[in-house]
């Protein structure tokens, strides 16, 4: 196999693809052949994102008009729903391309479930068995041999980086989890949308979907999955008027005889291992600046003041670590690669 991957970045006009793009400017083996942006077909990426004017990127294109002989390789940053359709199409017609997609359309394993949360039905439920769920730590095995690699939402990898292990080692009550998430504003996209508009954002803290968020039923699903048994969560996100990051604070009940130093040495020693996951000391608060920028995510651990009980606090950033940077670890592990290549930029700070 060449060292060199040739990518085609679907959905490159979006924060999550131009992000990508970013990120794999940095990769040594990564080169962009196809950019698509079918609302910008024709541009240079520069009259869309300034900052990746001098990077000698394709021009944007259709997804028609794009030539897929030389790809090895599509990162997608669709919207739900346009994902599955264009992802079918071009699976059937070529078989030997893999696909990393940050959409939600392949995310859930049973493909009513997807339906029930977005809506609409699945329109490539034969894909679907073969997708493997892109959260990198916990399926990397399977992750190598996958042509398909579904990443996980934003929220979903930061929840379930804290939450796994513990459900896994019973060191929690699985059916008391109680989430409260924050994220900036570009986790809601580069559309124009009323709520996100500066004068709407700004200077406030905004819940969204409550009881209602989307991303609740993936949390649900590998939860249970690693529980042995169906679990509700309650999952409640906030708008913060800051470009980039994701907090969760995750409200626990500790199971019989488990305290909050046990819990965090079970967290540490599940991630000793782990390049990017980073569970800080006792006493120290993860915080968005710690991880702007990058791949990292840091979890922090505190003994609740009501007897029995934890708060697990983890940090990341969405468009990284939740979104593109995940994407390009996972497009490593299917390529034979070290999995950190091109993510080893340390965080911004300020």
């Amino acid at each position: 196999m060449s060292n060199t991957i040739n990518v085609a970045v679907l959905g490159a006009s979006g924060y999550t693809g131009a992000d990508a793009i970013r990120l794999g400017l940095a990769h040594p083996n990564v080169r962009f052949v196809a950019l698509t942006a079918n609302s910008h077909a024709g541009k240079p990426i520069a009259e869309v994102y300034p900052h990746l004017a001098h990077a000698g990127l394709p021009d944007l294109t259709t997804v028609e008009e794009t030539d897929w002989s030389g790809v090895d390789a599509v990162i997608a940053g669709l919207p739900h729903a346009t994902a599955q359709k264009i992802t079918r199409d071009l699976v059937d017609s070529h078989p030997d391309v893999k696909f990393v997609d940050m959409s939600a359309d392949f995310r859930f394993r049973d493909p009513a479930v997807y339906s029930a949360t977005y809506g609409i039905a699945h329109e490539a439920e034969s894909l679907q068995k073969d997708a493997v769920y892109g959260l990198t730590e916990h399926y990397r095995d399977a992750i190598r041999d996958a042509r398909l690699v579904a990443c996980p939402g934003c929220y979903p990898t930061a929840a379930l980086t804290a939450l796994l292990p513990a459900v896994s080692a019973k060191a929690i009550d699985a059916t008391d989890i109680i989430i409260d998430a924050k994220s900036g504003v570009s986790g809601a996209g580069r559309g124009l949308k009323l709520n996100t508009l500066f004068t709407e954002a700004g200077e406030g803290l905004s819940p969204y979907g409550v009881a209602s968020h989307r991303h609740a039923p993936e949390i649900e699903q590998e939860l249970s999955a690693a529980a042995g048994h169906p679990l509700l969560v309650n999952f409640t996100p906030h708008l913060v008027p800051m470009n980039r990051g994701e907090l969760c604070t995750c409200h626990l009940r500790l199971a019989d005889g488990v305290s909050a130093d046990d819990l965090r040495q079970i967290l540490a020693e599940r991630y000793s291992d782990e390049p990017f996951i980073h569970v800080v000391d006792k006493g120290v608060t993860p915080k968005t600046q710690n991880v702007r920028g990058s791949n990292h995510v840091e979890i922090g651990v505190f003994a609740d003041r009501i007897p029995g009980r934890a708060i697990v606090i983890v940090v990341l950033d969405n468009l990284v670590k939740g979104s593109a940077g995940q994407a390009l670890q996972n497009l490593n592990l299917m390529f034979g690669l070290d999995e950190t290549t091109g993510l080893k930029q340390l965080p911004l700070f300020p």
